[in-house]
């Protein structure tokens, strides 16, 4: 019996930065589980180099995430959204086959200002908070896989 993994759909404004730390980290958490994608309602049209830069720092490679806008996911089947930033938030619509729906705003790295190595630091503090965030909610999701009962076999 074949299943499909669970959607998970990031959402930030311009999907240049929080989300793509998120879906990197989710996807190294529960890829296994989850298929994972990020998203903007006003997409950038790029990923933060300092972003990706401090993703590499802890072994996860973004570097070909592209900026994706929220419509293009309007017609998939998406479990789970979760919304990174307040204006996602506000301009997320619903989508189809969607049961849950999280709000964990983070601070914005790319407005950080100062030295590349200050605006370095606001990225691995949001990295940071961001990994802690995502890990917890991916072991979460395998703790409800493992008490799941298991199907009649053949």
């Amino acid at each position: 019996m074949a299943t499909t993994k669970p959607t998970i759909l990031i959402l930030c404004t311009g999907n240049s930065c929080r989300s793509h730390l998120a879906e990197g980290v989710l996807r190294a958490a529960a890829g296994d589980i989850l298929t994972v994608a990020s998203a903007g309602s006003k997409p950038a049209g790029y990923v933060h180099p300092l972003g990706i830069r401090v993703m590499q720092e802890i072994g996860i490679d973004i570097s070909a995430h592209t900026s994706k806008h929220m419509n293009e996911f309007l017609s998939a089947k998406v479990e789970t959204v979760i919304t990174v930033c307040g204006n996602a938030d506000q301009a997320c619509p619903m989508f189809p086959g969607q049961v849950n729906r999280h709000h964990w705003p983070f601070d914005d790295p790319a407005h950080a200002t100062g030295t590349e190595e200050e605006k370095l630091a606001v990225f691995r503090r949001v990295r940071d908070e961001i990994r802690r965030a995502f890990e917890s909610y991916a072991d979460g999701r395998r703790d409800a896989l493992k008490s799941m009962p298991k199907p009649a076999c053949c």
